[in-house]
């Protein structure tokens, strides 16, 4: 009914920059909160970054002045542009969102993307 689809993960070299887009489709009322997670082998998944409806954004401190969290409201897609990265990005990224659908209006579900590697590496 509703999918959240990643793109724009990969393998990168440290220093580098990669941008990861999420695209939710489908019987889509409204849309709430979107965030980045990611999740390194081994360890808990975290939340790295998250913007709010009307723009509002926060970020895990390790991320800070490196990523930067955009949304395209018209386009229901969240961006995730990372610079300046390092091995220790590397992860499995997950994006989430809080969306109402057409068939419930007033009733916030949590949707989850299936993640998109990515690999900071020389």
């Amino acid at each position: 009914q509703v999918q959240l689809v990643e793109s724009g993960g990969g393998l990168v070299q440290p220093g580098g920059s990669l941008r990861l887009s999420c695209a939710a489709s489908g019987s889509i009322f409204s849309i709430n909160a979107m965030r980045w997670h990611r999740q390194a082998p081994g360890k808990q998944r975290e939340l790295v970054a998250a913007i709010s409806n009307g723009g509002s954004t926060n970020y895990e401190d390790s991320v800070k002045g490196r990523f930067t969290i955009s949304r395209d409201n018209a386009k229901n897609t969240v961006y995730l542009q990372m610079n300046s990265l390092k091995p220790e990005d590397t992860a499995i990224y997950y994006c989430y969102a809080e969306i109402t659908t057409t068939r419930n209006p007033f009733t916030l579900r949590n949707y989850w993307g299936q993640g998109t590697q990515v690999t900071v590496s020389s």
